[in-house]
């Protein structure tokens, strides 16, 4: 069983083949070029002759407060005569970029397009007088590179859009929606071929998301779509500004990258620092991207006479040498098959081969590779083809790596084998008994809007041990996921079954086994898929001290309310002591959002697309001997009140279903993946984690 059953194992099964999109071409493009130009850089990150240091230097027109008429005569005199499409094509594809992301229009509402349904435009409205996208479009066409569009979804120049905000992800009028849909259109009608659109803010209606991700269908079936749109219509998922994952996903996604976090558009007073050290950063950056499957996309911010910032262009040139060099570990490779990212760096894989992305060089000069069966034929330096010297031992393959690497930024080995390879299970359970915490999860990155943005886990896999020929399954759930239909794979059969259930067990929890300790509290922070306790880890008496609130009084089993503003969150922390291993049933009530961890491992996450106020869920907890923490963060999206509760419950029930007898191969190690059979995105979460599944 080599290296492309594992692809499987992984989930790299929900990105269908029988899809329209995701392409090979955009899977494998891997870097690109984001462009935020529009009439903010005319600003440069000043106004009256000082630097605005409040917010990104592309919405100036906010955080300087600036009356729109004021910015709107600034059009006056934007006069890009140094923009060169054809150099921008050029330096991306120096870089090793493959794609060329444009702002079409920005939340300022300027068009950098000729938009017939605004005057506010770059034809209509400057001295420039051409329609500035249109030449990019061309340019990318004639230079072989994709042209994609950024199209900002709310507009603080249209009239019957909403205002100004702090937060720029309101709610779309009816008459701003029908807006933005003229606008859509035309751009995915003048432009040619568009390879992705990229939405930004605002906080759609279903609705209104489904009608624009199916005009955009309708009119360009190629073009991908990105999860900002919201309400999970999403052809690729894209992280939070900046935001690199430390966990690998399972559908198409994107991180977006700025040259320097504070900002996007140009910013004349920026500090650069040392162009070596920020060519390093973003090489890395890079490599976080493309190990774990996504595509990586660098911004630059041209300056109002349409010139490139010559830090940014000299460190894309730079990128660049190191991209070609290493180009074979870079496009068309999939992430790191294994479970683990190792001390000295990472990995991506393509055919039977590895290659191994040196980061962090040992003193030594020495790396070990684990967890993986085949035979190495031979180890060799990318750069410049020497052999690297390797032992293939209990340990694992230890490879001593060349002399003399100054002049690698990030040295890069490929490893090949004789005849493929295959990367041992995280786990392989021979219990027979196969439960959410033993899992290998798979994640999507769902987004409801951008503050709802958060990691959806998607489908869980296991790998098991048996010497029998076939199995018999059962499986057991709670009444969560009664009336789900659920779609399981075993080796390379599938079924799919809806968990109706027959007359359930009753189970009683031990008298006197569970002790609930402290409970305390806090505000949270950031979008709503920020948990920073998620490190599996428990949180020390200090960080208790310091950052968390003792909850004296708490009504356990009622439902409550507290007063808190629409994107709020609140985190609860409960100690739990249990004198065995057990696990045990809660009850929690939530409003719109629910996150929550056991001991710092990830259980569920979900967002309500209905917008739901409360909501209620059984919850099994799979306790440890002694302390335990449980974690639970409520977010408040879209009401101006919280709605929660936490229930022990002394007695839940326990459906089981037998599934179809199974075939399994003729390996000893076979391999489960569960998921739900008729998801509403690619990227809504599973919430099945109270299910275990018996093979026997």
């Amino acid at each position: 069983m080599k290296y492309k059953f594992l692809l499987f194992f992984l989930s790299i099964v929900a990105i269908s083949s029988a899809q329209i999109k995701p392409s090979q071409q955009w899977l494998d493009q891997k870097f690109s070029m984001f462009i935020h130009f529009g009439l903010y850089s005319e600003y440069g990150g000043v106004y009256q002759g000082e630097p605005v240091k409040r917010g990104y230097s592309e919405q100036i027109q906010s955080f300087a407060g600036i009356f729109s008429d004021w910015y709107g005569a600034t059009a006056d005199k934007f006069n890009p005569t140094e923009w060169n499409p054809d150099s921008i094509v050029s330096l991306a594809k120096q870089a090793g970029m493959k794609s060329i992301v444009f702002t079409s229009k920005h939340h300022d509402g300027f068009c950098m397009y000729h938009s017939q349904f605004t005057d506010f435009n770059i034809v209509d409205a400057t001295p420039y007088g051409k329609d500035l996208m249109k030449e990019l479009a061309d340019a990318c066409h004639r230079g072989g590179i994709e042209f994609a569009v950024y199209y900002s979804l709310i507009d603080w120049r249209f009239p019957q859009a909403y205002p100004i905000s702090s937060h720029n992800a309101d709610p779309i009028t009816p008459e701003h929606f029908k807006y933005n849909m003229k606008q859509v259109r035309e751009i995915m009608t003048n432009y040619g071929d568009i390879s992705e659109i990229w939405f930004d803010m605002g906080s759609l209606l279903p609705k209104q998301s489904k009608q624009l991700y199916q005009l955009v269908n309708e009119l360009q079936p190629n073009c991908m779509i990105s999860g900002r749109l919201g309400n999970d219509y999403v052809d690729f998922s894209v992280m939070a500004d900046n935001e690199y994952p430390d966990y690998k996903l399972g559908v198409p996604w994107q991180t977006a990258a700025s040259f320097f976090d504070e900002t996007w558009g140009y910013r004349s007073w920026q500090e650069r620092g040392s162009l070596q050290e920020k060519v390093d950063e973003k090489i890395k950056s890079l490599i976080k991207v493309i190990s774990r499957g996504g595509n990586y996309l660098l911004n630059i911010g041209p300056k109002g006479d349409g010139s490139i910032v010559e830090f940014e262009s000299e460190a894309l040139k730079q990128i660049g040498n190191w991209v070609k060099t290493n180009q074979e570990a870079i496009y068309g490779t999939t992430a790191n098959p294994f479970h683990q990212i190792f001390d000295w760096g990472d990995i991506t894989t393509k055919g039977d081969a590895l290659y191994l992305l040196v980061e962090n060089m040992p003193q030594s000069e020495e790396i070990t590779l684990t967890g993986y069966d085949g035979t190495v034929s031979g180890v060799k330096l990318l750069s410049d083809n020497r052999t690297c010297n390797f032992k293939e031992t209990k340990e694992g393959l230890k490879i001593q790596l060349p002399t003399n690497l100054t002049s690698d930024n990030i040295p890069v080995l490929k490893v090949s084998f004789r005849d493929g390879f295959n990367v041992r299970p995280k786990t392989v359970i021979k219990s027979g008994l196969l439960t959410t915490q033993s899992a290998t999860p798979t994640y999507g990155h769902s987004s409801i809007d951008y503050y709802g943005g958060y990691k959806s886990l998607i489908s869980y896999n296991w790998s098991f041990e048996t010497n029998k020929k076939s199995v018999k399954p059962i499986i057991y759930f709670s009444d969560n996921e009664k009336d789900k239909l659920v779609s399981i794979v075993i080796d390379d059969n599938e079924q799919q079954v809806l968990l109706a259930g027959g007359k359930p067990k009753s189970v009683n929890l031990t008298k006197g086994t569970v002790k609930w300790g402290g409970l305390y509290t806090k505000r949270g922070r950031g979008v709503f898929g920020f948990v920073e306790e998620e490190n599996g880890k428990q949180i020390t008496p200090e960080e208790k001290e310091a950052n968390w609130n003792n909850v004296e009084v708490f009504k356990y089993g009622e439902k409550q309310e507290v007063k808190l503003n629409p994107r709020g969150s609140v985190i609860f922390l409960q100690e739990l002591e249990s004198t065995k291993e057990q696990t045990i049933a809660i009850e929690v009530g939530s409003g719109n959002a629910v996150y929550m961890l056991l001991n710092g491992e990830y259980i569920t996450a979900h967002f309500s697309p209905e917008r739901k106020e409360w909501q209620k869920e059984i919850v099994f907890l799979s306790l440890k001997k002694g302390m335990n923490q449980l974690l639970i963060k409520h977010f408040n999206r879209f009401e101006d009140t919280l709605n929660y509760s936490l229930n022990p419950l002394n007695s839940w029930e326990v459906f089981s279903q037998e599934l179809q007898p199974v075939t399994l191969n003729r390996d000893n190690v076979h391999h489960i993946s569960l998921k739900l059979a008729e998801p509403d995105s690619k990227v809504s979460p599973l919430k099945l984690n109270n299910v275990e599944i018996k093979v026997h």
